[in-house]
């Protein structure tokens, strides 16, 4: 494969946006009754290259950032193998095809998704210099492809879309204290302010434990409120609950023991969490709900 093209693919994030695109499809799969594929193609691919665009963008402005984590200095922008111009037109394509794709679903779709591209990179991407509130920012558009597979298969926001909204949402919490945690001498070395206390300690975890508990209480919801085409059944109800325990726990270890190692399981627990629960309420509606 051409370097180039490489350099390219680099900016999409191809995990992180097919971590991403996979909660869309399990938003989609809860909300449809009837599967129409040329819908679910556009789903993917739609999703898949907003998400990529805005990965881009975020990397067009933390180019200069960049260079001094480890994690991000090998990208192409720090190492200059793609020029900023080339870049910024390559995420202006892909943006645009993707919320195209989208809108041949319905226009709801379409608004969502370039919704999520203005908010990660004109509002979390700038506030990241500036305070830990890019956290709760950033969970917002961080959190519209789990409803946004549900808005896909019903053409409308709906009370259930919102549950499961809330559930990435308070999800991120965790899963990016640990990971501030983790990487927070490098972020300090970019001038990112990621850590809420600015500093290692007390505050940024109880944050991710009180999330914690406000994921477990809206993920269990369903099963206790009449959601409108969401349910859990037993078996949905107690393997969520568990999961929800022991990711809880996690976090009340990582405020018991204040290192790294306790922060690198709970964002290990995170990574492994949310599939998990998405695949839950799959196997729940598909095959245990009567």
């Amino acid at each position: 494969m051409n370097k180039t093209l490489i350099y390219f693919f680099q900016l999409l994030k191809f995990r992180l946006s097919i971590s991403v695109v996979f909660s869309a499809i399990t938003g989609y799969f809860l909300g449809i009754n009837q599967i129409d594929f040329l819908q679910l193609f556009y789903l993917i691919f739609g999703g898949f290259l907003v998400v990529g665009s805005a990965n881009s963008f975020n990397q067009i402005i933390e180019r200069d950032r960049d260079k001094f984590m480890k994690r991000t200095s090998s990208r192409p922008l720090p190492r200059k193998k793609l020029s900023v111009f080339s870049a910024t037109i390559f995420a202006i394509i892909i943006g645009f095809l993707g919320v195209s794709m989208l809108y041949f679903i319905n226009p709801n779709c379409a608004y969502y998704g370039f919704g999520s591209i203005i908010l990660y990179v004109f509002l979390y991407t700038p506030l990241k210099r500036f305070s830990p509130i890019s956290l709760f920012v950033g969970a917002i558009p961080g959190a519209i492809p789990f409803l946004l597979g549900w808005v896909a298969a019903t053409g409308k926001f709906e009370l259930a879309a919102g549950v499961l909204f809330a559930i990435q949402f308070f999800w991120q919490f965790p899963h990016f204290i640990a990971i501030s945690w983790i990487q927070h001498e490098d972020y300090k070395k970019a001038g990112f302010k990621m850590m809420i206390g600015n500093e290692k300690g007390r505050i940024s975890v109880i944050v991710s434990i009180i999330t914690s508990i406000c994921l477990m209480t809206v993920s269990i919801l369903p099963y206790f409120v009449h959601v409108p085409g969401l349910s859990l059944s037993n078996f949905g109800f107690i393997t969520v609950l568990c999961l929800n325990i022991l990711f809880l726990i996690r976090s009340i270890q990582l405020l018991s023991n204040q290192d790294d190692f306790s922060a690198k399981r709970l964002m290990m627990s995170s990574f492994i969490y949310l599939p998990l629960l998405q695949i839950t309420l799959i196997i729940d509606k598909y095959f245990l709900i009567t």
